[in-house]
C-alpha cells in the first residue's frame, strides 16, 4: 500500500510541477535578465518595447478600442534613426516582463524627443496614465502601471543620496549603483491601506476636493513607519472619519502607480452601528457619508458623464472596475446580498 501511495504522490507532484513549469521558467528567465547584463543586452535586440513620453504611455485607437503597441527592436531602431537619435537610447529602457515564450518586454521613455513627430510617425498619441489604465485591457494596464513606476523611480534616483555622485542603472533597470560609494539602490514601493468601512448595513465612502465631481471611494492612506496593516487601518479610519474599528478583514492587494509607486492593501473594516456618527478631518476630506445597498447599486451602474443633474449637482459614482476600491465595494454588495 505504501508503494502505491508513493507512486501516486510522485505522479501528482510531477503533474503539479508540469502545470507550473511555464510560470517558473518565465520567472527564472526574468531573474536571469536582471542579474546577467550581457544576457539582458542581447534580449533588448529581440524584445518588444512600450513607449512613453514624460511618463505618458503611447496608445493607438483602433475603432472604439485603445491598444498598446508592442514595438520590436527593429522598429525602435528605425524610428530612432529617422529622428537622428543614437542607438544608445535603447539602453535607457527598463525590463517590465516577458511573454510565456520568453520574449522580453521593455519600457522606454522618449521624453527628450519631439512628441508630435513620434505620434505622427506611429499614428497614435501619448496619453495620461490615469486615463490609459481604464481604456486598455487588464494585462496591458498592469504592465503600463509597472513601467511608469519604474521609469519614474529611475528619473528621481539619478544621484546617490550619500555622495551626490551620479548613479548608473543596470541594463534591466532593476537597480542603480553609485560606484563612488558602492551603494546599490533598488526600486521600492510605499504600502497604502485602502479600507471600506461598514456598520453592518451601510458602507462609508468619501471624497477629496481633488476628485472628479460626484466620485466617492473607500478611505486610504500611507502606512506610517513601524505600523502593521491593522494599525494603519485603525489609525486612518480614526483620523479621517472619527470612527473606531472593531474588526477588519484583508481582501486583496494591487500595485498602483500614483502618486509614485504604491502597494494598495485592501481591507474591510467593521465599526459599531451605535457609534457610527461621522466626524471628518476637513484637511483630508471634502465629504464622507454612509451609503445604503440600493444607493450603492445605483452608483455602480452610473458613469461619470451620466452623473450630472439638471441643477448642476452630481449623483454619486464610484471608481471603475480596474481599481481595487471597486472590488471592495462589489464584495460588500455581495455580502449584503447573501
Amino acid at each position: 500500500m505504501a508503494v502505491v501511495y508513493q507512486a501516486l504522490h510522485r505522479r501528482v507532484s510531477s503533474l503539479i510541477c508540469r502545470f507550473h513549469s511555464t510560470y517558473v521558467r518565465k520567472m527564472r528567465y526574468l531573474n536571469q535578465l536582471k542579474e546577467d547584463d550581457s544576457l539582458c543586452r542581447q534580449a533588448q535586440t529581440s524584445g518588444t518595447f512600450y513607449l512613453f513620453h514624460n511618463l505618458s504611455p503611447f496608445l493607438q485607437k483602433v475603432g472604439k478600442k485603445y491598444l498598446v503597441p508592442h514595438l520590436s527592436a527593429a522598429e525602435m531602431k528605425r524610428i530612432l534613426e529617422k529622428l537622428q537619435e543614437a542607438e544608445q537610447w535603447i539602453e535607457k529602457s527598463v525590463l517590465i516582463g516577458c511573454s510565456d515564450e520568453h520574449r522580453p518586454h521593455f519600457a522606454l521613455d522618449l521624453g527628450l524627443l519631439e512628441k508630435s513627430v513620434i505620434e505622427s510617425e506611429l499614428q497614435g498619441s501619448f496619453t495620461d496614465l490615469r486615463k490609459a489604465l481604464f481604456v486598455v485591457d487588464g494585462k496591458d494596464s498592469a504592465l503600463l502601471a509597472s513601467a511608469q513606476s519604474l521609469l519614474r523611480w529611475h528619473d528621481s534616483h539619478q544621484y546617490c543620496s550619500k555622495t551626490g555622485q551620479p548613479t548608473q542603472k543596470n541594463p534591466a533597470g532593476s537597480k542603480r549603483v553609485c560606484h563612488a560609494s558602492g551603494i546599490t539602490y533598488y526600486p521600492q514601493m510605499s504600502p497604502v491601506v485602502i479600507t471600506l468601512v461598514s456598520d453592518g448595513s451601510r458602507c462609508l465612502l468619501a471624497r477629496q476636493p481633488s476628485f472628479p465631481p460626484g466620485m466617492y471611494t473607500a478611505l486610504s492612506g500611507f502606512c506610517d513607519m513601524g505600523e502593521n496593516v491593522e494599525e494603519a487601518v485603525r489609525r486612518e479610519v480614526a483620523e479621517e472619519v472619527g470612527l473606531e474599528v472593531e474588526s477588519l478583514q484583508y481582501s486583496a492587494s494591487q500595485h498602483w502607480p500614483f502618486p509614485s509607486s504604491s502597494l494598495m492593501i485592501a481591507c474591510h473594516a467593521l465599526v459599531g452601528a451605535q457609534h457610527a456618527e461621522i466626524s471628518i478631518d476637513s484637511l483630508e476630506l471634502e465629504e464622507a457619508r454612509w451609503f445604503g445597498l440600493e444607493e450603492i447599486l445605483d452608483g455602480l451602474k452610473r458613469e461619470p458623464r451620466s452623473s450630472k443633474q439638471d441643477d448642476g449637482s452630481f449623483l454619486p459614482w464610484f471608481p471603475p472596475k480596474q481599481a481595487i476600491a471597486h472590488q471592495l465595494i462589489h464584495e460588500w454588495v455581495q455580502q449584503q446580498s447573501a
